[in-house]
């Protein structure tokens, strides 16, 4: 392990809780920040290219050559 001696400062019951916790919190704010900053993520997760999708008009088909 790198960090073999931490664990002689610190008791590995309050060391990896402490690590999941502060990687958790760190990985939530990340999300949100983006999530409460852009408009496309949120129209994205909701399913806004769908509705873009639909409103196209179809193309015209080709008539067929005998």
């Amino acid at each position: 392990m790198i960090y073999g001696k931490m664990w002689t400062v610190v008791k590995p019951t309050v060391g990896i809780p402490l690590i999941i916790g502060a990687v958790a919190v760190g990985s939530f704010s990340v999300h949100y920040a983006i999530l409460s900053h852009t408009t496309w993520v949120s129209a994205f997760l909701e399913g806004g290219a769908k509705t873009a999708a639909a409103s196209m008009p179809a193309a015209p088909a080709a008539p067929m050559k005998k």
